[in-house]
Order: structure tokens, then sequence, then C-alpha cells
């Protein structure tokens, strides 16, 4: 048994690049380290073993989820902190932790993760996602082949939104920092696992947002559309985080085909139910794009003042660019100062991040 009773557990191929820091990284915590290979031919296994209490070997089956509960049914510990070879810890408060998973047993964990990204010039910005990756195993596996998600082992809860804790810890992810040629490779092959998925089950919601989120990135923004309308038909409830991404994602994806003012339809149609700051700020955007101005500002403004402003990562920056820009259109030049420096503090954030 380890120090804290928790157990990270990675998979991972042919990941020397990464695996040593991340492993590294993750020593001085005390949590025992379990890493599951699923085929390495490089030093990924050598690498792991300096740091690993325990080394697995896994078959791969096309299927994410197997691996990764292959890899917690050797845990030692219950609680499981699931990880990829790519993100790097920061830190984490493990007394906290210990609190968090007293005092809520059956909840699950989110990381506000930082993913590291490369823009059409090749410098390094970054976004930020909540992902549950914090569970006991006793009430909680992984679910689908790829993308996989913590779900609830008893299947008359996976209707219901799980309770969840945001985890006290700051984690970086250094994989999807990759030049467009390596970003569309790596849609293609998520999309023949999602394919097959689908063959499966035709009306999955979730499998249906994922084909439309591989297809918007390899700029196949019509076939986007499909996907993200099917994903929605069924109105699945906007509580479940990948359902408000895939509206905010039919959104931008309108705005690329030139349908404007469906874009703002459906945003209006969800403001009610969509209240999180990557929602706000992508309706500010869509009032832009219809020659609302004013209506975005204000829009853009709320969207900074919202508790969950940390969750845009480099977009809070492009917020404030939005709102400087349309106060010095007004001739507001005061109003324009004060975000400024707003702007230059979060400057400041995104390089910390970026260079961790």
């Amino acid at each position: 048994m380890s120090k804290v009773p928790i157990s990270v557990c990675l998979i991972a191929k042919d990941e020397e690049k990464n695996i040593e820091e991340c492993l590294k990284r993750l020593k001085p915590y005390g949590f025992e380290i379990i890493v599951t290979d699923t085929g390495s031919t490089d030093r990924t296994k050598e690498l792991a073993s300096r740091y690993a209490d325990k080394v697995l070997d896994f078959a791969w089956i096309d299927d994410f989820s197997a691996a990764r509960n292959f890899c917690a049914q050797h845990a030692s510990n219950n609680w499981i902190l699931s990880l990829d070879c790519d993100e790097y810890v920061n830190s984490i408060d493990v007394k906290t932790m210990r609190i968090l998973m007293q005092k809520f047993p059956r909840y699950t964990g989110v990381i506000r993760l930082k993913n590291l990204v490369l823009d059409e010039d090749g410098q390094t910005g970054y976004g930020t996602d909540d992902v549950t990756r914090f569970y006991n195993k006793n009430f909680y596996t992984f679910d689908y082949p790829i993308h996989e998600q913590v779900c609830s082992k008893d299947m008359a809860k996976r209707e219901e939104m799980m309770q969840c804790f945001l985890l006290p810890m700051e984690v970086v992810h250094h994989g999807y920092a990759l030049t467009p040629e390596e970003m569309q490779d790596k849609q293609r092959r998520n999309l023949s696992l999602l394919y097959k998925n689908l063959e499966r089950d035709p009306d999955d919601s979730y499998t249906l947002f994922q084909i439309g989120q591989s297809e918007f990135i390899l700029g196949n923004h019509e076939k986007a559309v499909t996907f993200y309308e099917r994903g929605l038909a069924g109105d699945p409830s906007p509580e479940f985080i990948y359902v408000q991404v895939m509206i905010i994602s039919l959104a931008k994806a309108y705005v690329k085909v030139g349908r404007e003012k469906e874009a703002l339809a459906l945003m209006d149609r969800y403001a009610g139910r969509c209240r999180t700051a990557k929602f706000q700020f992508t309706y500010a955007g869509v009032c832009l794009d219809n020659g609302q101005p004013l209506k975005a500002l204000l829009y853009y403004v709320k969207t900074t003042t919202m508790a969950d402003a940390d969750t845009l990562g480099e977009n809070l920056l492009h917020c404030y660019e939005h709102i400087i820009e349309l106060y010095r259109d007004m001739g507001d030049e005061k109003m324009a100062e004060v975000f400024q420096g707003k702007y230059e503090a979060c400057m400041r954030e995104k390089e910390r991040v970026v260079n961790s």
C-alpha cells in the first residue's frame, strides 16, 4: 500500500518522450503508481520501471477503457487518479484531497486540465478542460473505447449527473501541442474508432459529439454540423459537460458555414440552461458575428466576472482583447485602459502556464 491511499494509473505506448517527466513529477507525493503498457517498442517500460510500483502488459484491443480498467484492477487502493503520460503535474494539495475523499466517498474528482496547443503560427497557447479523472473503483469504471469516460458501475445511474468535486491540483497536458499535420493524423485515427462505435450504437449522443469534434478539427464543418445536430436531437441535458461543449461547437460550426443566424438562435435557446463562462464567451462571439457589438460587449464583460472564468484558458485573454477593442470603437478609452491592465495580468498567467 502507498503512503497516500491513492493509486495513479497510466496507460502507455511508445511514450519514452514523456513518461519519465510525468512519473518524476508524481513520485514525491507518495501515491502508488501503476503503468500499463499496451505494446511499446521503445524504452517506455524501462523508464516506467524506475518510478512505478507496477509495470503491466495489456494486449491492445482498440479500447482505451479496457486498458484503463485493467490498470485500475491491479491497483492496491480504491481511489484511482487516471492520468496520461503527456500530462505533467505542477502541484497537488494532498491534504485537501484526503479531506475531499473522506467527506465525499461516492463523488468523482475533476481536473481542470490546461492543454497546450500550437496556433497557426506555431506559437504555444493553452485551453482548459474539466475532465473527470479521480474516482473510487468500487463505484465507477471507464466506458467508451475512445475518448473514454468515467461512468457509474450502476447502469441505472448512467443517465444521472455524477456528483463531483474540483481536484486541488494543476496539471498541464502537452499532447495537443501538435503541428497541423500531426493533429490531422490524430483525428483520423480517432475517427476510425469512433465510427466503429457508432455502428454499435447509432444514437449515442456522446459518440456523435466526438465525431463532430474530429470532423470540425479536420475542417469538415458541414459534416461536423450534421453530427452535432444528431447528438442534440434527443435533447440531452446541458448539465453534462460534453453537451454544453457540443452546443458551443455547433454554434461555431454554424458560423464557419455561414449560418450565423442559426448560431445565434441556438445560443438564445440554451442561454437559460447553460451558465458557464465558456458558453457566455461563445455567445458574445456569436453576437459579434451577427452585428450586435453592444450585446457582445455586455456578454464579454459578464464572462470575465463569472466564477469559472479561469476555465477559458487563453480565451480569457481573447475576451479582454475584444472588450478593449469594443470600448475603443465606442471612443471610451478610459474603460479600455481598465481592461488593459486585466489583459496584461492574463498574459502573465499564460506565460507561466506554457513555460511550466
